[in-house]
C-alpha cells in the first residue's frame, strides 16, 4: 500500500499529541509538515528528531497556517488532520474546503483514538470554550480530594511554545520550576496557582512519558484541559464546564460540543454573572445533547487582594490572555472586579499598546479597554511592561492568574483579582467525594 503524505494542522499541543499517538511509528503515513496558528511565535520551528523518532531523522518543519495550500501542493499531501481546538464551526469548514479544493482529505480524529490509559483513576476536566473556568474547577476538585488524604497529580493540556526537545516531560513543583522551564505567561497562568497551593503540575509534549511520571507520585490524576479540547487520557469521571456568558457557543464550536456530549457531569459556571435566560439556554442545550449527564450550577466568585485602593480610581484592566483573545469573551474577571469594588473609571488599554501588544489589538479589533496578558516571548513580556508603564492610570487591576509583579517592574500599584469555583448545593461535592472514596478504598 502506498504511504499517505500527511500535514497536521495545529497550534503547538494537540497536533504533537496526534502525531505521537497516530503517526510517529506508523509506516503507512509520512508526516511532511505541521502548520501553526492561533498562538504567536510558534511557527518557523521544527518538531525535533529527538521527539519525532527514527523515521524522521531531520525532524519535521512547522509552518504558519497561511502556507497550508502551498504545502499541500508542494508535498502532494493526501491528508490534512485538524489538530487544534476552540474553532467556530464555520472556521472548521472553511479549512476543510481549502484542504479539499487543494486536493487533500480533511480528517477530524475521534478523541478515543488518541487517549492513553492510566494505571491510576483519572478525572478529566474539559470545557466547551476557552475561559469557561476549567482551571478553577480543577483546583476545587483537587482540594476536595486532597482533604480526603489522596495525592493528586494535575496533568495540564500542552503549551510547548519554546524549545520542544527540552519540553518533552515537564514537572512543576515549585515556582522556581516556572523559571527553569522558561515558561510563557500563558503557561504560568495555568501552572502557578496549583503550584502555590502545593500541587504538582505536569505538562509538555510526550504525554506517554508525562502520564507515567505523574502516576509515580499520584493516587488520582486530574486532566486539566486547554481551550475546549478533549482529554488525552481515558477518564473514569469526565467533567465538562460550560459558560452562560457565551450561551449558544456550546453547540457551535469545535470540539466543545464533543466535550459536552462525552461528559458525565456538566458544570454551568459563572451563574452569578449571567441572566436566567442565558443559564436556561445552556441548560436546555446540554440536556438536548447529553440527557444522561448530571448538571451542576456554580458561581465564579471574584475577589481582590487590596480592595481599599480601588474606590474611585482610574484603573487599567489586565485579563487572562486566551480568554479575551481567541476565547472571544466580551468581559473578563477584571471587569467584574472593577464593577464590584467601585473603581472610578476604566482607561483604554488599547490607547497605550506598544510593540507586539499593538499587534494583538490589530488582530482582535473588538478589544479596547482590556489588556490581554500576552507574553509568548521575552520581548513580548517587555512590550507588556512598557504598555503598562505608558498607561495614564492610578492602578493596574490584574485578573491574570499569575503574580504579575514577578514579571514586570512598573511604577503603579498592581491589585490582583482571584476567582474561585463555588458550586451551588451539595451535588458536585458528593460526586467528587464518592469518586475519591471509591478509589481510596481500592
Amino acid at each position: 500500500m502506498e504511504t499517505k503524505k500527511v500535514i497536521i494542522i495545529g497550534a503547538a499541543g494537540r497536533d504533537f499529541h496526534n502525531f505521537n499517538m497516530l503517526f510517529r511509528d506508523n509506516a503507512s503515513y509520512d508526516v511532511v509538515a505541521f502548520t501553526a496558528a492561533q498562538i504567536p511565535f510558534i511557527a518557523n520551528r521544527r518538531y525535533p528528531k529527538e521527539l519525532a523518532g527514527d523515521r524522521y531523522p531531520k525532524g519535521i518543519g512547522i509552518h504558519d497556517e497561511s502556507e497550508l495550500e502551498r504545502l499541500i501542493k508542494k508535498h502532494e499531501a493526501d491528508v490534512c488532520v485538524m489538530s487544534y481546538s476552540d474553532l467556530e464551526y464555520q472556521d472548521v469548514m472553511e479549512k476543510a474546503s481549502l484542504v479539499n479544493a487543494a486536493g487533500a482529505d480533511f480528517w477530524l480524529v475521534a478523541p478515543e483514538r488518541t487517549m492513553l490509559r492510566s494505571e491510576k483513576p483519572v478525572i478529566s476536566i474539559c470545557g466547551v470554550r476557552t475561559g469557561v473556568g476549567k482551571s478553577q474547577t480543577t483546583r476545587y476538585v483537587a482540594k476536595l480530594l486532597r482533604e480526603m488524604g489522596l495525592r493528586v497529580g494535575i496533568v495540564r493540556h500542552p503549551m510547548p511554545y519554546g524549545v520542544l526537545k527540552e519540553q518533552a516531560a515537564e514537572r512543576f513543583a515549585t515556582l522556581k520550576d516556572l523559571d527553569r522551564y522558561k515558561t510563557t505567561i500563558e503557561e504560568r497562568e495555568e501552572y502557578e496557582l496549583p503550584v502555590r497551593l502545593g500541587f504538582i503540575v505536569y505538562s509538555g509534549v510526550d504525554y506517554e512519558k508525562i502520564l507515567r511520571l505523574a502516576e509515580k507520585e499520584s493516587d488520582i490524576i486530574i486532566w486539566d484541559g486547554g481551550n475546549n479540547d478533549t482529554s488525552f487520557f481515558r477518564s473514569d469521571l469526565s467533567i465538562a464546564v460550560a459558560d452562560p456568558l457565551r450561551a449558544g457557543n456550546e453547540l457551535t464550536y469545535y470540539p466543545g460540543e464533543t466535550v459536552a456530549r462525552m461528559a458525565e457531569v456538566i458544570v454551568i459556571n459563572k451563574v452569578n454573572s449571567a441572566t436566567e435566560s442565558e443559564i436556561g439556554r445552556v441548560s436546555t442545550d446540554m440536556r438536548g445533547i447529553n440527557p444522561k449527564a448530571k448538571i451542576v450550577l456554580a458561581d465564579s466568585v471574584v475577589d481582590v487582594d487590596n480592595r481599599g485602593i480601588l474606590k474611585g480610581k482610574r484603573v487599567l484592566l489586565v485579563e487572562d490572555g486566551p480568554t479575551i483573545t481567541h476565547g472571544g469573551m466580551r468581559i473578563g474577571a477584571a471587569t467584574v472586579a472593577a464593577e464590584k469594588f467601585g473603581v472610578g473609571s476604566i482607561v483604554s488599554a488599547k490607547r497605550y499598546a506598544y510593540g507586539t501588544i499593538k499587534d494583538v489589538y490589530e488582530r482582535y479589533p473588538r478589544l479596547d479597554k482590556e489588556l490581554p496578558a500576552m507574553g509568548y516571548s521575552a520581548k513580548q513580556i517587555k512590550d507588556l511592561e512598557h504598555t503598562l508603564m505608558r498607561a495614564d492610570c492610578d492602578v493596574v487591576l490584574s485578573a491574570t492568574p499569575i503574580d504579575l509583579k514577578r514579571l514586570v517592574n512598573i511604577d503603579k500599584p498592581i491589585v490582583h483579582v482571584s476567582y474561585d469555583l463555588s458550586p451551588r448545593g451539595a451535588v458536585f461535592d458528593s460526586i467528587i467525594r464518592a469518586f475519591g472514596k471509591r478509589y481510596r478504598s481500592a
